[in-house]
């Protein structure tokens, strides 16, 4: 069976599609699944920000194909790992998690580069074009790491 791997921010539109994306375009599309939601609701059904579509692109990765989508207790049953992006979104993720067995599955992403340090990935969505190259280079290196962990 297909590993499946879930990324979580807060709406689902800059932090967890470009990590979507990324991990995507490192693995082999036929035996893994990688998806991404959001913990808050308010973006469902939206594509990612034009800012986060844009980075993708600078990189030769397609993310215009993901739409927003909520997260809830049923990812805990349709996902192997889930990676939160900071710590407000681990918290929240937590609290809907059924079982100590659902909570194993949830990680912060960064602790992938910086093991028990919780480093988070900076909200860009109200700064410019230069947060979203800072999360697109820290994402790119933690799904490195991600990938190599999986494959």
């Amino acid at each position: 069976m297909a590993p499946k791997i879930l990324m979580v921010c807060l709406g689902n539109i800059c932090r967890s599609p470009l990590a979507e994306g990324i991990l995507k375009s490192k693995l082999p599309k036929d035996q893994f699944v990688v998806d991404s939601a959001g913990t808050g609701d308010w973006h469902v059904g939206q594509l990612p920000d034009k800012r986060s579509i844009a980075i993708a692109k600078k990189y030769g990765i397609d993310i215009t194909d993901q739409r927003a989508q909520h997260f809830t207790a049923k990812h805990f049953e349709q996902f192997d790992f889930i990676y939160a992006m900071d710590m407000s979104n681990y918290k929240n993720i937590l609290q809907l998690a059924p079982d100590s067995e659902a909570k194993a599955k949830v990680k912060l992403i960064l602790n992938e580069l910086f093991p028990n340090e919780n480093v988070e990935v900076p909200d860009p969505y109200y700064g410019g074009e230069e947060g979203f190259e800072n999360v697109y280079q820290m994402l790119d290196k933690a799904c490195d790491v991600i990938a190599k962990k999986i494959k």
